[in-house]
């Protein structure tokens, strides 16, 4: 055999095998895949060879990333396979909250943050990932209230809250220094290590968020984990405040901005009351209770609570950071330090007077100033009550005089006065038992409803006092429907163009404009108005009283927004009603200096005779020839209006 055989044999079977192998072999360029992927309508996937420019991947050929091309054109690609290059970000990204990699269909692939095929350096400021562009590369999942129900993250608009705070507007004005997202979020600042909250790895775990906040707030981080605060925390206390407790999370201002929970008006309401006036954790750590209360009470809380910041809050005297037990020597309150933490606003004040206790409520009744505190108090019973009394003797003496004064005007029947009342009675009882509800916590209300069962019994009230006066309502409907006197009643009280005219001519009138005043006939524009409003107010209030009281079965046929309207409604309309009483009625029958002390007639039905041709002077008073004998006056008088009525279809008049 040739020594030449063998070669050539192996050369055939190196071409039958070569030949065999798949095309993969063949080397495409990105140009090939261009020729498909460009302006394609989105069918296959559309891809601009312009948004590789800039990109980290610019040198790459398609191929290096979408290896599992064999043929061209091909069947449909299995995702690129970052973790080829990126195997060290891969083995980090294991979870992203509480999703688990490759179980979680809602968590972010790499394209999600970093874009698909124009990916750019963090440092470059068209990156997705670029610091000023990171919190609105988040907010595309994180501000989807869909996506975030679904993945069960409670916190909404963490995004939208972000920037507005003191580390989002910071980032905005390209101060890279302060948090983003991943700088709190990720394990190591890496936001391929984003772990849950309940995660004790988590930099966002109860037990290290001074931790994640002391990268940059370092000094401040050391101050807390020193204080009370800090070493209940190192104990294990997962009920001790942390730096989110306090300044926020998501939404942290700085300290002068009025809606922020450590500025110097909010600090002792928002931020140290929710934990300090908590009954249950001044149990468990022996805390003295209602030392808010009594911050409140003081010159210190009043001043603050007006706006006052130069005031010494809980912060001035505690520490903000380092906040110390009394008994430790390093504590700002400790007795030994008083003297120069009450000197910082109190210059050269003493000890003995630095030590007078703050939070003590009982501290104005012992010694001398008990003694003197209780001679104050009779003092102004002694006082007050002698001056009350005095004139209510007085008032009562005016009052009777108006009552006895002759010859009286019959402006009232019996029926009518109980009428009106019904009306009032319930109508007081209404606006007290209604608003103790909206301002429970006053001290009117506490006085009224605020003991044991109190606030129940509230609801009684006011739902009888209703039923009162719907009584009292339709008791005047029938009357002014079925009895003459009724239908007089409302024909005289129709409002017409006259009405106007005369109120336009008082106004004129008051301001000097005109001399002459207007002339009212039985009822003037004044009562008209308010009787007229009554009726329109007790029908929405009884229809949205009900509505509210039998809240249950309106909710099954009308919409939430619905009963939210009617208890708006019912609320606003109470407040007009109490404060159009207030104004205008009381104003007319009592406050008014030609009627003071006060018009007699809800009382008894009349009122004198000049009190009633001073307010009604264009309605005739003449003898009525059946004689009713009274106490001075053996006549008794009817009105006649612009028309003369007879004797036996009007009783109104003087008595």
């Amino acid at each position: 055999m040739s020594i030449y055989a063998v070669p050539k044999r192996l050369l055939v079977l190196l071409f039958l095998m070569l030949a065999a192998l798949p095309l993969q072999a063949q080397e495409w360029t990105s140009q090939d895949c261009a020729e498909c992927h460009t302006d394609s309508g989105g069918d296959p996937a559309e891809v601009s060879m312009a948004s590789l420019v800039g990109s980290v991947h610019e040198d790459f050929e398609c191929m290096e990333c979408h290896t599992d091309v064999t043929d061209l054109p091909h069947d449909e690609l299995a995702p690129a396979n970052c973790g080829a290059c990126h195997d060290d970000v891969v083995a980090n990204y294991k979870m992203h909250g509480k999703g688990i990699v490759g179980e979680s269909k809602l968590i972010p692939a790499c394209w999600s943050c970093h874009g698909s095929h124009g990916i750019r350096s963090s440092e470059d400021p068209l990156s997705r990932t670029y610091p000023k562009n990171l919190a609105d590369m988040c907010a595309n999942c994180h501000e989807d209230s869909t996506l975030t129900a679904h993945a069960d993250i409670a916190f909404k608009h963490p995004i939208r809250v972000y920037a507005e705070s003191v580390h989002g507007r910071a980032v905005a004005g390209e101060d890279f220094s302060a948090a983003s997202c991943n700088d709190c979020h990720g394990v190591d600042a890496s936001a391929h290590a984003i772990l849950p909250a309940n995660n004790p790895e988590s930099p966002i775990s109860h037990f290290r968020i001074h931790e994640t906040c002391g990268q940059c707030h370092e000094e401040v981080a050391q101050q807390y984990i020193e204080g009370i605060h800090g070493q209940l925390l190192l104990d294990g206390k997962v009920n001790t405040p942390t730096c989110t407790d306090c300044h926020g999370e998501h939404g942290i201002l700085e300290t002068s901005d009025p809606r922020s929970p450590v500025n110097k008006a909010r600090l002792a309401e928002a931020t140290c009351t929710p934990c300090h006036d908590s009954a249950a954790l001044n149990d468990r750590y022996e805390v003295p209770t209602g030392q808010l209360r009594t911050h409140v009470d003081s010159y210190h809380g009043l001043k603050s609570s007006e706006g006052d910041k130069s005031v010494a809050n809980c912060a001035s005297c505690h520490g903000a950071h380092l906040i110390l037990p009394p008994a430790d020597p390093r504590s700002s309150v400790n007795p030994d330090n008083l003297v120069n933490t009450c000197g910082q606003c109190h210059t050269g004040i003493t000890s003995d007077v630095a030590q007078r206790p703050i939070h003590n409520r009982a501290s104005d009744n012992e010694g001398i100033a008990g003694i003197i505190r209780t001679i104050y108090i009779g003092l102004i019973f002694a006082v007050i009550g002698g001056m009350f009394f005095h004139w209510f003797i007085d008032f009562i003496k005016q009052y009777r005089a108006v009552l006895n004064k002759t010859p009286q005007v019959r402006r009232m029947e019996p029926g009518e006065v109980f009428q009106h009342t019904l009306l009032a009675l319930s109508f007081t009882v209404l606006v007290i038992s209604g608003f103790a509800l909206r301002f429970n916590e006053t001290w009117w209300s506490q006085l009224l409803f605020g003991h044991d069962g109190g606030f129940h019994i509230r609801g009684w009230i006011h739902r009888g006092a209703g039923l009162v006066m719907i009584f009292g309502a339709v008791w005047h409907l029938f009357y002014v429907i079925l009895t003459p006197r009724g239908r007089e009643f409302i024909k005289d009280m129709a409002p017409n163009i006259d009405d106007a005219k005369q109120a336009f001519q008082k106004m004129g009138f008051n301001l000097g404009l005109t001399k002459t005043p207007p002339r009212f006939g039985r009822f003037s524009y004044v009562e008209k108005a308010e009787y007229w409003a009554l009726i329109w107010g007790t029908i929405v209030m009884v229809l949205t009283g009900f509505g509210l009281w039998y809240e249950n079965v309106v909710a099954q046929w009308v919409s939430r927004d619905v009963l939210n309207v009617i208890l708006v409604v019912h609320y606003y309309e109470a407040w007009l009603a109490f404060l159009a009483i207030l104004v205008w009625h009381m104003y007319g029958v009592i406050f008014n200096p030609e009627v003071y002390p006060g018009n007699p007639a809800w009382i008894t039905g009349k009122m004198p005779q000049d009190m009633f041709q001073h307010e009604h002077p264009a309605v005739e008073l003449v003898e009525h020839r059946h004689v009713v004998r009274t106490r001075v006056s053996a006549a008794e008088v009817t009105m006649k209006g612009r028309e003369k009525v007879k004797d036996s279809e009007r009783r109104d008049g003087p008595t």
